[in-house]
């Protein structure tokens, strides 16, 4: 069953087509991965996805609903959920901590509640405090729950922004460059993070340069250049596509998206 339906997304800067006519389908229980070259406009799509870019044209319905116009907290209401090429986690606050910042995107205590500290506001901070052990025990991080998020190795940080993602209760959750920072220890413990993740009945997109993690973990491939869809299908097809072996072979310029 579709979950996502992505038609004919088109995004524009100035006189730069960033994303250019694209639509694909993300079908629910499966993992998808979006690649393609430098420049080829991924992470454009994404915010696109997820109400931080609207797009000039196109649709992008999610279980149902259309999310084109929404921002980007209707989103993750909706159920979708995101992390960022850098992570963006507090410092200040622990690898729990932060994890359960996510976990307010579903709670219903107001302000006063959580001021005066009420019964119902404490119950749900327990509720979000166990639900961050688990994330970080699904992730296999969970001895780093109470180290300041400042003091975390680059390839842990990453871990708990997905972590934090997660305790949003998403149904679809979208990854831009997991692996990144990750040395190759702990790439491959993403590879079996990102099976339960599925397993428990999550949808998974990412965008993703380690091509070894892609080809191991993806049911289907979308492939951009340049803006444009190029290819799409199971990652044996897309191994062989002359036309993805051209645009990486062709693959130039610095910029990382």
């Amino acid at each position: 069953m579709s979950l996502l339906q992505v038609r004919k997304v088109t995004k524009r800067f100035g006189g730069l087509t960033a994303v250019d006519d694209v639509s694909f389908d993300v079908f629910e229980g499966t993992i998808k991965a979006l690649i393609g070259p430098n420049g080829a406009g991924k992470s454009t799509l994404f915010n696109a996805l997820t109400g931080f870019d609207r797009p000039d044209s196109g649709s992008v319905v999610f279980a149902g609903a259309e999310l084109v116009g929404r921002r980007p907290r209707d989103t993750v209401r909706a159920g979708v959920a995101r992390t960022f090429q850098n992570t963006q986690l507090f410092d200040e606050l622990t690898a729990g901590e932060n994890v359960m910042v996510g976990r307010q995107a579903r709670q219903r205590r107001g302000f006063t509640a959580a001021l005066l500290r009420l019964p119902s506001a404490l119950a749900e901070d327990r509720d979000a405090r166990a639900e961050a052990g688990r994330l970080l025990r699904l992730i296999g991080i969970e001895e780093w729950v109470d180290v300041p998020a400042a003091d975390l190795p680059a390839g842990i940080r990453r871990l708990v922004e997905i972590a934090r993602a997660l305790a949003t209760g998403p149904r679809l959750l979208l990854l831009d460059e997991p692996a990144a920072g990750l040395n190759a220890t702990e790439s491959r413990e993403l590879v079996q993070t990102l099976y339960r993740v599925r397993d428990a009945g999550i949808t998974v997109v990412i965008v993703e340069h380690h091509m070894g993690l892609v080809m191991e973990v993806s049911d289907e491939i979308v492939v951009l250049d340049r803006g444009r869809k190029i290819a799409e299908g199971p990652p044996r097809m897309i191994q062989k596509d002359p036309a993805v072996i051209a645009a990486y072979l062709g693959e130039g310029g610095d910029d990382d998206d």
